[in-house]
């Protein structure tokens, strides 16, 4: 009788496998996987560091989809839906309030670029103000200008409006003219800008080093954009970049996390145009 418990027992064993393996193939292959996501310029920096992680860490994989945004990150996270957010601003006192709890990591240069056949290396703030404001139309080269605008809400149209009075005039000016192409996600941006002929918008260096589309990257007032001039002050425009967790972090992210503070994930990060603000004991 046990003999034949035990041989019955075998199909149905297999049978609840294929089972399991139907209906969780990531959870029986892939216990370790990492759910991440953020904004554009937070995904553009994990790239690097994920590919270098994995490599050093068996059996751990991560699932970072197209970039929900730094909201829409934090709202998956806050629903379960994933285990490390990194946003691109501060986290919001309502999202504080329900449980989001930001870890600061870096910032990283935002930049003017530029279509690569633009014969521009720098640009003034005041012909910037010229060109958003619709006061300036052509390149030097003839060209029409074409502004590549990202959503009122997003963090880089804040930032740019940040820039001095008359650039928070000239892009609120821009979105009020109609027919203007305007993206909405970070890679959205930096596509339109690479593909569109005479085309004008924000990007940030940790993009133009990632994606390595075809773009020209602009001084500004004559000073480059890198790591060196954003820590001494004299490049004015920066983006953050914050991790975001929730509850308890799982292990495999924390471990994950450890590791994108470590002097290695940091030397990682800064070659990606990161400037870390974070301490180092962190």
């Amino acid at each position: 009788m046990h003999r034949i418990s035990r041989i019955l027992a075998v199909p149905f064993f297999f049978t609840v496998l294929l089972a399991l393996l139907i209906t969780f193939p990531s959870r029986l292959f892939a216990a370790d996987a990492i759910r991440i996501n953020g904004c554009g310029t937070g995904l553009d920096m994990l790239k690097p560091l994920t590919e270098a992680y994995a490599k050093v860490s068996r059996g751990v994989s991560f699932k970072m989809e197209k970039p929900l945004g730094s909201s829409g990150a934090i709202k998956a996270l806050q629903a379960g839906i994933l285990d490390l957010a990194v946003s691109c601003r501060p986290v919001k006192p309502e999202e504080a309030a329900r449980g989001a709890k930001p870890i600061p990591y870096g910032k990283t240069p935002l930049v003017i670029v530029t279509d690569k056949r633009v014969p521009l290396k720098n640009m003034t703030v005041r012909e910037l103000e010229d060109i958003y404001a619709g006061r300036t139309t052509k390149w030097p080269n003839g060209e029409a200008v074409r502004i590549i605008l990202r959503p009122n809400e997003e963090t880089d149209t804040k930032i740019l409006k940040g820039l001095s009075p008359g650039m928070a005039e000239a892009v609120d000016s821009a979105h009020r003219r109609p027919g203007m192409m305007i993206a909405v996600t970070d890679p959205e941006s930096s596509e339109a800008v690479s593909r569109t002929i005479g085309s004008i918008g924000a990007s940030t260096l940790t993009g133009v080093l990632i994606d390595r589309l075809p773009k020209n990257m602009l001084s500004l007032n004559g000073v480059v954009p890198s790591l060196k001039t954003l820590a001494d002050g004299t490049y004015p425009l920066a983006k953050e970049i914050v991790f975001v967790t929730a509850g308890e972090l799982p292990s495999a992210a924390a471990k994950f996390l450890q590791f994108v503070y470590s002097r290695k994930g940091r030397a990682i990060a800064e070659k990606s145009g990161v400037l870390i603000t974070a301490a180092a004991g962190k």
